[in-house]
């Protein structure tokens, strides 16, 4: 669009605008005129809907056809930016380069371009989050994928075999924004953008600046190409120097425990299925980190758990030593309680919008360090213990900020006040000037009342005129010329003079005001720099605090949830003995009935029948979270476990239409089927919940069987696959690696009772009608099902005539055996029938009546 447009028909200052605008396309350009951030044409009319602000327009100079606008003040600009970024807008920051002159356009240019992948800002950020930018490159026969944290400077790398997988990384960490080049497909673009909704960001360079080769020169060449595009859009986007940043860590999906997107979310561990993170998960369960640091360490575990089993039982370990030392487990948390997002401070102390707040935050968090490492080395055990004598206590750096920094300080340098009394000579003479100036004023002002005799004169300051004398107009009578006063301004009802003392002290004033301001602002940025030389080791002590405080986190809810220590089998052995849903018995009230697993030596399928809402899925979902609990290296809710290392967790549980793929349900759960018998080793776990249900009863049959068959033959892996085909019950028969499990159920008078307790063997019934009767459908729809259901299972066969409307004969319903009365029933027992009287028996009466007469 600005391409086509003849920018020499506009004004000077909207042809610089054009000319801006059109190195920078795919962004808003907020264009910094005065007080304001301007927005015009196409960028006007996008973020005045977006922000809901109002639109205007300006003479731009073509034919005098106005040009769209709208505009915020700059000192609200973060708001506004937060709120265009969250929605993937790009943003590029336009400011004025040089002070105005007369009859010349200012010097403009963008110093940054905010977007959803490189927004630092506090209100953007989730503290328990991490906000990553991503990468992909398309190789021969991979994805180069990485990421980085451009807040903590985290920097990740890998090598991935398909797109799929690629995608399902995108999704577990929440990544916004992308940055891709020309290896990526159209195809490709379009599903990154559309379906997973992501801000798409094209860059074609890799050229980058020696700096910052150190960060990438390890890798291998496929993923140095990724790595540096990513690196090359940072420095574009950013305009900056970028030391903060992390060497790149390279890793395998492989290495972790892999969760894919869609278990990820059925298994509902950092989130719950209706989107709530802040309770109803895994994460907001285990989460009682004093940090945001260790809060967000613990989330990227519970994303990645372990598969080396010594790096699980040396967390392990290091829990058992905390449990045993309670007084220093406090004394440590009491000490984290103190400790600032440190990760966050040094990406800002690098990236150059530190403010004085964050230094001082850093000089409290230093504060602690040396206790917390005096009580680590003290704990009777020899991981803590060497955790402790590991810790870089930085005592010059805390010491400087200590000596410097008041502890309460404002929140913007140029406000002053920043700087401790004694620490700088040259500032404190300043500042005792400050003092003189205003013990000055106080006086000139009680001097010049007596002299004038004007009580109600005043010494006054403002930004254009300065310091003055203020008189009323009422007073102006006893002002006289000998007094000196030169007039200087009217206002409404005063006039306000100055004399030559007071304009000289204004200057002296004036001038101290602003030395003071530039010695704390250079004191400030020297502190900076002394912050910026140990970068990488606080970042080092960031990682060691984040990992303290999730340890004491999950050595805390071990405790609380009365949690035990999971066992590693190194012969396949799966047994949990009196398990609980971590999140479920959390978060209500009720006894959890307890239930326990068991798949020894060969055995690889449990085939787990009982009706709908009896804890099927409670049950799958339960030990699949001890599961990843256990290999993040937690205790876990249950009374004993032995459990082998698995690899992947698959899962298919529940039912939805994939909208935006255009995917209906049951195409979804075949894909998602397909994803396990396509990935998964007899390592792996399987969890398929009801799969065929979604298509014709015995097709859906069919398909469960053959999965079954082809999971026990080829596969191997520890599978549990709950079902309402009871028939499929037989399986046990001609599988010899399965066995069957139901859920128990009782039926009284027609009513289902769930007793949730896991038990071996087959149910030999479906209690769907059941459940019906508990959802309140209506009596004629469940007595007509049951006649269905005795028909069909007396003919094993669909006979049109038999189960034909012609062929039903109502039956008489038997009040008492119908659960729709049941509440009417319990009434009449309790009726103190001798003590009524007659006429409460016959209201009573026509009260029933209505009841449970039709309607």
């Amino acid at each position: 669009m600005y391409k086509n447009i003849d920018k020499n028909n506009y004004t000077p200052m909207m042809k610089q605008y054009l000319e801006i605008k059109e190195n920078y396309p795919d962004t808003l350009v907020f264009f910094r005129l005065g007080d304001f951030y301007e927005m015009f044409f196409n960028d006007a009319l996008v973020a005045s809907k977006e922000l809901e602000i109002v639109l205007t327009s300006r003479d731009a100079g073509v034919n005098n056809d106005p040009v769209p606008m709208c505009g915020v003040p700059f000192h609200a600009v973060d708001g506004y930016i937060e709120r265009l970024s969250s929605k993937g807008y790009k943003i590029a920051i336009v400011e004025q380069l040089e002070a105005p002159g007369i009859n010349k356009i200012v010097k403009r240019d963008v110093i940054k371009v905010v977007t959803p992948g490189t927004n630092i800002d506090e209100q953007y950020l989730n503290e328990k989050e991490n906000n990553y930018l991503g990468v992909i490159e398309k190789n021969n026969n991979s994805y180069s994928f990485g990421y980085i944290d451009l807040s903590t400077g985290e920097a990740k790398i890998t090598s991935i075999p398909t797109a799929d997988m690629v995608y399902s990384e995108i999704l577990k960490l929440r990544i916004k924004e992308v940055v891709i080049g020309k290896s990526i497909s159209k195809q490709m673009g379009e599903y990154l953008s559309k379906v997973l909704a992501l801000t798409l960001s094209e860059n074609d360079s890799t050229d980058l600046d020696e700096y910052l080769e150190n960060l990438y020169n390890e890798l291998t060449n496929e993923l140095q190409v990724a790595a540096k595009r990513l690196l090359n859009y940072l420095v574009l986007t950013q305009k900056r120097v970028l030391i903060h940043l992390k060497k790149f860590t390279e890793y395998s999906i492989n290495d972790y425990l892999r969760i894919d997107a869609s278990s990820l979310k059925s298994l509902e561990l950092v989130e719950s299925i209706k989107g709530d993170r802040n309770r109803n998960n895994l994460f907001s369960v285990l989460d009682h980190c004093q940090t945001a640091m260790g809060s967000r360490y613990l989330k990227k575990n519970i994303l990645y758990p372990l598969i080396n089993l010594t790096e699980i039982n040396e967390r392990l370990d290091l829990i058992e030593e905390f449990n045993k030392h309670p007084i220093a487990v406090n004394d440590i948390k009491h000490d984290l309680s103190s400790v600032y997002d440190l990760e966050r401070i040094i990406g800002r102390i690098s990236y150059g919008n530190l403010s004085p707040k964050d230094l001082v935050q850093l000089k409290k968090t230093l504060s602690v360090i040396p206790h917390i490492k005096l009580v680590l080395s003290g704990v009777k055990g020899k991981i803590a213990k060497k955790i402790g004598q590991n810790i870089n206590e930085f005592s010059d750096l805390s010491n400087e900020l200590t000596e410097a920094l008041n502890d309460d300080v404002p929140y913007l340098l140029r406000d002053g006040g920043v700087i401790k009394t004694g620490y700088n000579e040259e500032l404190d003479k300043i500042r005792n000037i400050n003092s003189t100036n205003k013990d000055f004023l106080v006086n000139f002002e009680k001097a010049e009342k007596e002299r004038t005799g004007i009580k109600s004169l005043k010494v006054g300051f403002n930004k254009v005129f300065g310091y003055y004398i203020e008189v009323t107009k009422t007073n102006l009578s006893l002002v006289k010329d000998e007094y000196g006063y030169i007039r200087k301004q009217t206002t409404s009802n005063a006039e306000r003079f100055i004399t030559p003392e007071l304009k000289e002290r204004e200057s002296l004033i004036l001038r101290s005001d602003e030395r003071s301001i530039e010695l704390e602002i250079e004191i400030f940025n020297s502190l900076r720099e002394s912050c910026k030389a140990v970068a990488s080791d606080l970042q080092v002590l960031a990682e060691t605090i984040a990992k303290i405080d999730m340890i004491l986190s999950l050595s805390d809810v071990s405790k609380t949830n009365h949690y035990v220590r999971p066992n590693f089998s190194h012969y396949d052995e799966f047994e949990i003995i009196k398990g609980r849903h971590p999140v479920i018995e959390y978060y209500n009230n009720f006894n959890f009935i307890e239930n326990d697993l068991k798949l020894y030596n060969n055995e690889r399928i449990l085939l787990i029948t009982g009706p709908n809402m009896s804890g099927k899925s409670t049950y799958m979902r339960q030990n699949a979270l001890i599961v990843i609990m256990a290999q993040i290296g937690s205790f876990v809710p249950c009374e004993s476990c032995v459990l082998p290392i698995f690899d992947q967790i698959f899962t298919r549980i529940g039912s939805s239409d994939d909208i935006t793929s255009g995917e209906s349900t049951f195409m979804s759960e075949m894909l998602e089927v397909n994803r396990a018998l396509q990935n998964a080793t007899y390592k792996s776990l399987i969890i398929f919940d009801e799969v065929g249900r979604g298509t014709a009863t015995f097709d859906g049959m069919a398909l469960a069987q053959a999965i079954i068959e082809y999971l026990h033959d080829e596969i191997g892996a520890k599978t549990f696959f709950s079902t309402h085909y009871h028939e499929l019950t037989h399986l046990d028969s001609s599988l010899p690696f399965l066995r069957n499990v139901h859920v128990e159920a009782v039926t009284k008078d027609n009513q289902i009772i769930f007793l949730h307790k896991v038990i071996d063997g087959p149910t030999d019934q479906s209690y769907g009608i059941n459940v019906a009767g508990l959802a309140k459908i209506p009596m004629k729809v469940i007595l007509r099902a049951t006649d269905l259901l005795k028909k069909l299972t007396e003919t094993q066969a669909i006979d049109v005539k038999i189960l034909s409307k012609d062929n039903y004969i109502p039956p008489i319903v038997n009040v008492v055996n119908n659960s729709k009365y049941d509440e009417v029933i319990d009434e009449i027992k309790d009726l103190d029938v001798d003590n009524m009287k007659p006429i409460d028996a016959l209201n009573y009466l026509f009260e029933l009546k209505n009841k449970v007469g039709e309607k």
